[in-house]
């Protein structure tokens, strides 16, 4: 299996109201590195997973919709708790739904979002593609 990643940053504003997550429940932000892997099972015929700057252009305009903007008024998060576990599979299926009609896109097996929120914290989601 071959793999490619891209790493951008974002940042958000949340709130995560549960007990569980202590201070965390009130408004705050972060700032996350998002590594997003997309495997393969063979190269194309150029022997790449995918282009880079594609993959790039790709996740750049799914993090868009994220960044600078407070999640406990984003549409998309309406009702949910935007955990980073939430936030990896979120990303994970927009990155998805953009690349599968291209044409290495359809050849991909998986797609796996890591976010990290600092360099100790990390949570990653694997999206498993039919390829």
């Amino acid at each position: 299996m071959f793999s490619l990643t891209i790493r951008r940053h974002f940042m958000i504003a949340h709130s995560l109201p549960r007990e569980a997550f202590g201070p965390a429940q009130g408004l705050h932000g972060a700032t996350f590195v998002a590594e997003v892997a997309f495997r393969r099972r063979a190269l194309n015929a150029d022997a790449i997973v995918l282009d880079i700057g594609a993959a790039g252009t790709i996740i750049e305009e799914v993090l868009a919709g994220l960044n600078y903007r407070n999640l406990d008024e984003h549409p998309d998060f309406e009702g949910k708790l935007s955990t980073t576990e939430v936030l990896a599979e979120y990303v994970a299926r927009k990155v998805a739904a953009q690349v599968k009609d291209t044409g290495d896109g359809r050849e991909l097996a998986g797609i796996d979002v890591t976010l990290r929120e600092n360099p100790d914290a990390w949570a990653t989601y694997s999206l498993d593609l039919t390829a």
